[in-house]
Order: C-alpha cells, then structure tokens, then sequence
C-alpha cells in the first residue's frame, strides 16, 4: 500500500497537526469563490435579466476588492490576530455568496459578489501566514505546497458540481457557498491562534520604536525582500495568460475543440497540484530554494511558448504539463520564503503585500496581451500576434522571475529572515 510518507516524504506528518487541517479546511472556500461560477455564467443571464457582455461582472466584482482590501486584511491579522480574521472572513464569505439564491437584481447579486470578495480577501493571505507562523523550512514549504494542492484538486472538482446542480435550478450552486458555515465554526472553536497577539506591534528591527506601516514599508524597500516579493507575483502572468488564451490556441491556433481546451486546463491544474504537494521533499533536497526556483521559472516560460507552437494537442498538453509543474513550485516555495522574510508582527502584512502584487498582475496580464494583440495583427496576423503576446508573458513570468531570483541571491539577507 502507497503511504504518505512515500508521496510526500518526511514532512507529511504536518497532516497530523491539527491547526493544518483545519487550515486546509478553510482553504476551501476561497478556492469555490470564482471556479464555481465558471461553468454556470451563461445560467445566469436570464434569471438576473442581464447580457453576455455584463455578466461576466459577477467575476470581475469579485475579484477586484482583493486589490485593496489584502493588504488591509494582512495588517489586522498582525495586529488583532490570525483566527478572529480568518473566521470573520469566512462567515463574511460564506453570507454574501450564499444570499445570491435569494435575490434575482442583478445590481444587488453585484453587491453581494463586491461583499464577498472582501470575504475573499480576508481569507487566502490569512491561510499563508498562519502556516508561515507554524512550520519553518522543508516542513512549511510541504505545508504551503498542500494547500496549494488543495486548490488545484478543488478547481477541478466544484466546477463539476456547479454544471450538475445549475441543470436543476441557477439557485443550487450559489448555496454550496453555504460550506463556509461549518468551516468556519470548526475553525472558532478548533484551531489554536498561532500568534501572541499585543496591541503595540514590534518593529521590524531589534525592537526600536516605530510604527507598523513604516516598519513594513522598511523591510519591504530592502532589494533582497522586494525583489522576492515581486517574484512571487510573475509566475501569475504565465498562468493567466495561458488560462486567458488557452481555447483561442486551442480552437484557431491547434485546430482543435473546445473540449480539448478543457481538457488542457484540467492537465494543467492536477499538474500544479501534484507538483505543489513536493514542495517540501523538493526543499528537502536542496541547501536554499534558489536552485528549485530557478528550475521552477524556466518550466514556467518553456512550457508556455510550447503550448503556443504546438503542432497539436498532445505536445500542447505535455508543455501545460511542464508549465503547470513550474506554477505549482513557485507559488508554493515564494510564498514559503516570503513568510521567513518578516517577523511575526509583520508577516500577515508582507504576504498580504505579495498577494495583493498576484491580483495585480492578474489583472493586468489579459489587459496588456489584448493590447498586445491589437496592435500587432494587422501587421503580422492574429495567430502571430497572439503568439507574440504569450511569448512577452512568457518572458516576464519566467524570464522575469529568474531576474528578481538573481537579485535576491545578490543581496544582504532580512534582519529576521529565516535560514535557507
């Protein structure tokens, strides 16, 4: 019989802990905020009375809080806690989504959706530095790694459950918003809050007094940390550029349908999960993440430009493969380094800061293709004009990624930084 410890190596005993399960619990939630409605959108336009155009807005509102609202939500966990956050998030969450049911004003479903993402952005970030605050080394890189896996398995499974439940009523999948409940009373009166909560939070440096926003904004203007961070947020250009594009590629590009285009995304997400789940042996074996990171981005940017040159679906899906092993690592080892970079009252914020970084680009990254795209096709074609625009992603997300690597190797470490 295949056992833990053979999939996942030493550090699978974290599952054991009790705070990790049920932060894997909590993750979620989070996870169901967009994935689930993917697959429903064009359910809702008739119940809600609205367009093709407009209804992707019940994304978009939904998204675009975390922008803002993370780093909000870093800097209360550092100050009033990681649990009282985590579990009002989660109900806040839970509230708004599953209360779409009830109401068929598009304007107000609109609302509810901002509200949620609020939810949202109260959750993720609170979930990183909570198992940055338990585990250090190979031991929380395996930790950070299974969340992230968690993520992918859920991605694939949800959306499923969304297409099954809107054939009987567009009601059904906003309700399974309604698991935040019980997660969130198992995390209230289960998990331990991992941090010794004061009210004056400590600076960043041998204790001096100073304020919090100045002391994040002083460890966050040494190169060595911000080139980490924004590190941290280029493997999301290579991610969303692919999932942006992928069924023009597929369709236009490969010749292909749009059941293949699923099919890619669905390799690539078990492929990021499968690869997160070894971020801690991948640790393990290695003196610093330096070397695995570097690996980690050149997948990013090779299986990318492979996908978009590739003469048919399954060399496509072995570059998504590829792309999708560098996605699940360097997600999973950043966000492992980014917790050792700060004190504890200062970590909630700094990963908020490199979360809210992720939302940005991932924003941005379909905006600029498309940019990209329109002006370049008139001169050279569409097929060529995307292709260029995924390689410029490529090159940020990757190439891009190795550059702020060498920067971080170069430069003195973090007053608090951890070994490794």
């Amino acid at each position: 019989m295949v056992s833990l410890d053979s999939l996942l190596g030493d550090d699978a005993a974290v599952l054991d802990d009790r705070n990790f399960r049920l932060l894997l619990l909590a993750n979620i939630p989070p996870v169901v905020g967009t994935a689930l409605l993917s697959p429903v959108l064009d359910s809702l336009i008739e119940p809600f009375g609205t367009t093709a155009a407009n209804v992707g807005l019940m994304i978009s509102l939904f998204t675009a809080p975390g922008i803002v609202i993370v780093p909000v939500a870093g800097v209360l966990a550092d100050r009033y806690g990681r649990k009282p956050i985590l579990v009002t998030a989660l109900l806040l969450f839970g509230l708004t989504g599953t209360a779409i049911a009830f109401t068929t004003d598009f304007r107000v479903a609109l609302g509810l959706r901002l509200l949620q993402g609020i939810g949202f952005a109260g959750i993720v970030p609170t979930l990183i530095t909570s198992i940055g605050d338990l585990y250090a080394g190979s031991r929380e890189a395996m930790a950070q790694g299974l969340r992230f896996t968690v993520s992918g398995l859920s991605q694939a499974a949800f959306p499923l459950l969304a297409g099954v439940l809107v054939a009987a009523a567009w009601q059904y999948p906003f309700l399974l918003y309604a698991v935040a409940f019980p997660i969130a009373a198992f995390v209230y009166v289960g998990f331990d809050e991992p941090t010794a909560v004061d009210s004056t939070t400590e600076a960043a440096d041998g204790g001096t007094e100073q304020s919090y926003s100045r002391a994040l904004v002083g460890l966050v203007r040494r190169p060595r940390v911000l080139s980490l961070v924004v590190g941290r947020t280029l493997p999301v250009v290579v991610w969303i550029a692919f999932l942006t594009y992928n069924s023009i590629i597929v369709v236009q590009l490969i010749d292909g349908t749009p059941v293949q285009a699923g099919l890619l995304t669905a390799v690539g997400s078990v492929s990021f999960a499968a690869a997160a789940s070894q971020a801690g042996r991948i640790t393990g074996l290695f003196a610093s993440r330096f070397y695995p990171l570097l690996g980690a981005n050149a997948c990013l940017a090779v299986g990318l430009a492979g996908v978009l040159f590739a003469p048919g679906i399954v060399v496509a899906s072995v570059a998504i493969l590829v792309t999708g092993v560098g996605f699940g690592l360097t997600l999973s080892l950043y966000r492992s380094i980014i917790t050792g970079l700060a004190p504890q009252s200062l970590r909630a914020g700094l990963v908020s800061l490199a979360e809210a970084g992720g939302r940005v680009t991932a924003t941005l990254t379909p905006i600029a293709m498309g940019a990209v795209i329109a002006v370049a096709a008139p001169a050279i074609g569409f097929t060529q004009a995307v292709q260029v625009a995924g390689l410029g992603a490529a090159a940020v997300g990757g190439g891009g990624g190795v550059l702020c690597l060498v920067v971080a190797r170069l430069s003195s470490a973090a007053p608090a930084e951890r070994a490794g």
